[in-house]
C-alpha cells in the first residue's frame, strides 16, 4: 500500500471527471500533478499542486480549478475536507479510517510494506569501493563502501535488479610498487635488514605477506633481479591484498557480486574493441589538445595524440586515450571497463567515487553516453572526506597501516552497525566529522542509538506484555481494533508510517540512501514522543491496564513502527536492536 499513490490516483480520477464535465479542456497532461505532505502539518494531511500546474495549459485561474477539484474530492469517503489555500494549492484532510488502514497494511505486509515495483526489474550496476589493491581499506573507502552498499540495497528494495561490483585497479604502476614492497618484507623474513624508500608501502600488514611468500618459494628470489620475480610477486601480492580487502568488507557485512580486474583489459583486445566502437561512430581522431587553462606549464609541448570527442557528449574538452608514444592513457581502460558494463546489458550504471575523482565525472558520463548511444544513463556519486575524532582530537594514523586510519580501526572502535548508520546520516557529497565517542553516546543526539532504542523499547514492551499474560502474537495484533487509535499522537505515528513507501521511491529515484536514515530518526522521535505522553495519559500507554482492546491496538501500533524501523535498518545494512546494553 502506498497511500500517496492512492490519493494521487483519486486526484487524477477527479481531474478526468472535470475534463468529462467540460470544466477542464481535453488533452491536458497530468504527469506533473503531485500529492505530498504539506509543508506545515497544521494545513492538513496531504496537499496537491494540481490546480497550479494545470492553470496555464487549461487557460484558467488556479483557484477556479482548485475549487472545482475540491468539490469532487470531498465526495470520497477518505477525504473529510479539501481546502483551497493561497493562489490555488489544495490541502486535504483524511478520515481516521485511512490511517487505521495504513497500520493494517503494515501489519499485514510486514517487512514487505514499502517495497516498490518502481524499478520494474531494470538491471542496475552499482560499482563501489574499487580501492587500489595495495593495502587495507581506509576510512575514506569505508564511507564509499557503506554508501554504495546501502544504495544497492535501496534500489533492490525499490524493484531494481542490482549487481554490486568492485573494480580491481591492478593494471597500473602502483601494483609494481606493491610487489617491490612485498619483496622487501620477503627479504626481511629471511633475516635481512631492509629500508623502505619513499614511495613504497611500509605498513606492517605486508609482514605476513612477505612471510607467506617465503613459505611458498623459499629463498628462490633472494638476491635475484626483479625481472625474475616482479610479475610473480605482483600477482601473489595482489591476491593477498584482495583477500585482505574482502575480509575488511566482510566486517561491514558487504559482499560483492562481481570483482572485475583492470588487468584483464590489457593485452586482450578489450581496450581496442571499446575504442573501435567509438571510432565507428566518428568519435576518435588524431589531434593536438590546447594547453591547460591558465598559466601554461614550462614543460608543455604540443603533441599529437589519439583523442576521444567527448565534447560531443557533454564534456568540456576532448580527452586523450592514447599518448604520442603509443601508451594508453588512464582513461582508455576506464572506457573499456564501462564498455564491458554496457555490453552486459545493464539499463543503468552507478559509480561511487572519492571526492578526488570529481574531474572524471564529465568524461566518464560522456564515454558511457557515446558507448550506449545515450541509452544507458550513468550516475556518479562523489563521497567527500571523513575526519575521525576521539577524545576531542583527530584520530591518529594506524600503526599497522603505516599512513592512514583503516576501516578495521573504525569498526573495532564502534562496531559495524554504528559505523554504517553514522556514515549515512550525512549526504554523500558533504564532508563528515566522525566522532567515535559521540557515536557510542546513549542520547537523542546520537541518531543510531535513538533509532535502535526505539526498536528495543518496542521489543521490550512486547516481551513484558507477553510475560504478563497479554496476547501479543502476530495474529492477535493483526486483529486488533485499530479504530481505537484516535489520539493525535497516535495518528501522527500512523501518518509517518504512511510516508514510508513514498520515501523509499524518492530516495531510490535520487540515489540518496541518507534519506532512509533521516526518516528513521523522525519515526523514532514520534515513537519516543508517544511513549512519554503515556506517562501522563494512561490511554496512550502501550499496555492499558483498564482495556485489553486498547492494549492490543496500542501494541499493534508499536509493532507497525518496529516493522518499518527494521525494514529501513535492513536497507542501511544495520541489524535492528531488540535490547540495549
Amino acid at each position: 500500500m502506498n497511500l500517496f499513490t492512492d490519493i494521487r490516483s483519486l486526484v487524477i480520477d477527479s481531474l478526468a471527471a472535470l475534463t468529462a464535465e467540460g470544466v477542464l479542456p481535453e488533452g491536458l497532461s497530468f504527469d506533473n500533478v503531485a500529492v505530498e505532505p504539506p509543508r506545515d502539518p497544521l494545513h492538513g494531511d496531504m496537499a496537491t499542486n494540481a490546480a497550479m500546474v494545470l492553470a496555464k495549459p487549461a487557460k484558467a485561474k488556479p483557484r477556479d480549478i482548485a475549487e472545482a477539484l475540491a468539490a469532487h474530492l470531498a465526495k470520497d469517503d477518505r477525504v473529510t475536507s479539501a481546502e483551497v489555500a493561497g493562489p490555488g494549492f489544495l490541502n486535504l484532510r483524511l478520515a481516521d479510517g485511512v490511517w487505521q488502514g495504513v497500520l493494517a497494511s503494515v501489519l499485514k505486509d510486514g517487512l514487505a510494506y514499502g517495497r516498490s515495483d518502481m524499478g520494474a526489474g531494470k538491471r542496475v550496476n552499482v560499482e563501489y569501493v574499487s580501492a587500489n589493491p595495495t593495502g587495507p581499506l581506509h576510512v575514506g573507502h569505508t564511507r564509499g563502501a557503506v554508501f554504495g552498499d546501502a544504495l544497492a540495497s535501496l534500489l533492490a528494495y525499490a524493484g531494481y535488479d542490482v549487481t554490486r561490483e568492485y573494480y580491481i585497479n591492478d593494471g597500473g604502476g602502483q601494483v609494481d610498487v606493491l610487489a617491490r614492497s612485498v619483496y622487501l618484507r620477503y627479504l626481511e623474513a629471511h633475516g635481512q635488514e631492509v629500508a623502505f624508500e619513499e614511495g613504497t608501502y611500509p605498513g606492517d600488514y605486508l609482514i605476513e605477506v612477505g612471510e607467506a611468500l617465503k613459505a611458498k618459494v623459499g629463498d628462490a628470489y633472494v638476491g635475484k633481479g626483479e625481472e625474475l620475480w616482479l610479475e610473480e610477486v605482483r600477482n601473489f601480492a595482489t591476491d593477498a591484498m584482495m583477500d585482505l580487502i574482502r575480509a575488511d568488507l566482510k566486517l561491514l557485512g558487504i559482499e560483492m557480486d562481481v570483482f572485475f580486474s583492470e588487468k584483464s583489459l590489457y593485452g586482450t583486445g578489450r581496450i581496442e574493441a571499446a575504442l573501435e566502437s567509438l571510432d565507428a561512430k566518428g568519435l576518435i581522431y588524431q589531434g593536438v589538445l590546447e594547453p591547460p587553462k591558465g598559466k601554461k606549464p614550462d614543460d608543455w609541448e604540443p603533441r599529437e595524440q589519439t583523442l576521444f570527442k567527448s565534447t560531443e557528449h557533454g564534456d568540456d574538452v576532448d580527452r586523450p586515450v592514447k599518448k604520442s608514444d603509443g601508451a594508453w592513457t588512464y582513461f582508455a581502460p576506464d572506457i573499456a571497463y564501462h564498455y564491458d558494463k554496457v555490453s552486459r546489458g545493464f539499463d543503468m550504471l552507478i559509480d561511487i567515487f572519492g571526492a578526488d575523482h570529481g574531474g572524471y565525472v564529465k568524461r566518464m558520463k560522456a564515454a558511457v553516453s557515446a558507448l550506449s548511444d545515450g541509452k544507458v544513463p550513468l550516475d556518479i556519486k562523489l563521497c567527500q572526506l571523513v575526519k575521525l575524532f576521539k577524545d576531542g582530537e583527530e584520530f591518529k594514523m594506524s600503526k599497522r597501516a603505516g599512513t592512514f586510519v583503516t576501516l578495521r580501526d573504525v569498526v573495532e572502535a564502534v562496531g559495524p552497525d554504528v559505523t554504517r548508520f553514522m556514515l549515512l546520516t550525512r549526504k554523500n557529497d558533504q564532508g563528515f566529522d566522525f566522532d567515535l565517542d559521540k557515536a557510542l553516546e546513549q542520547s537523542k543526539d546520537n541518531p543510531v542509538f535513538y533509532v535502535q532504542y526505539a526498536n528495543a523499547r518496542i521489543c521490550s514492551t512486547l516481551r513484558k506484555a507477553a510475560e504478563a499474560g497479554i496476547a501479543c502474537d502476530e495474529a492477535t495484533l493483526k486483529g486488533a481494533d485499530l479504530s481505537l487509535l484516535t489520539a493525535s499522537a497516535q495518528q501522527a505515528v500512523a501518518r509517518k508510517l504512511a510516508e514510508w513507501p513514498r520515501l523509499v521511491e524518492i530516495a531510490a529515484r535520487s540515489n540518496e540512501p541518507h534519506r532512509i536514515a533521516f526518516y528513521l530518526y523522525d519515526l523514532a522521535s514520534d515513537l519516543h514522543g508517544l511513549y512519554h505522553l503515556g506517562k501522563s495519559d494512561k490511554s496512550l500507554r502501550f499496555v492499558n491496564e483498564s482495556s485489553q482492546s486498547a492494549t492490543h491496538a496500542n501494541l499493534a501500533l508499536a509493532q507497525a513502527v518496529s516493522i518499518v524501523i527494521s525494514a529501513g535498518l535492513g536497507i542501511l545494512g544495520v541489524t535492528p536492536a531488540e535490547e540495549m546494553r
